[in-house]
């Protein structure tokens, strides 16, 4: 064997381990070998999704629930002021559909005198 074979046999049994190795690193996460990209594109961001919302300043889906739990309260209470003020205006617009029809009936009458 010449020293070419030689090199030439180190360099394809160097490049099988570096394969072997490549597959078998990305096979203890949730790295799929048939779709090797996109797995490997989840796991990357399944290892960096808590920096990722530190650093693009996100919020978590705990943080989130515990503010609308702590917020519900009060927007319960502002719906309810909204509702009673809807009703408020509904019951006004009537009464003064009521008082203009007074109002022209009486124009009318002293209108006539």
């Amino acid at each position: 064997m010449t020293p070419l074979e030689a090199a030439l046999l180190v360099v394809i049994v160097a490049i099988l381990l570096f394969v072997i190795y490549y597959y078998w690193r990305g096979a203890k996460g949730e790295v799929s070998l048939m779709r090797p990209m996109e797995s490997r594109v989840d796991e990357y961001l399944d290892r960096r999704f808590e920096m990722m919302i530190n650093e693009w300043s996100l919020i978590s889906r705990a943080k989130l629930q515990s503010f609308r739990q702590s917020k519900d309260q009060i927007l319960e209470g502002n719906e309810a002021k909204v509702a009673s003020l809807r009703d408020f205006t509904a019951a006004m617009e009537e009464n003064l559909e009521n008082l203009e029809g007074r109002l022209s009936a009486l124009e009318k009458e002293i209108g006539r005198k």
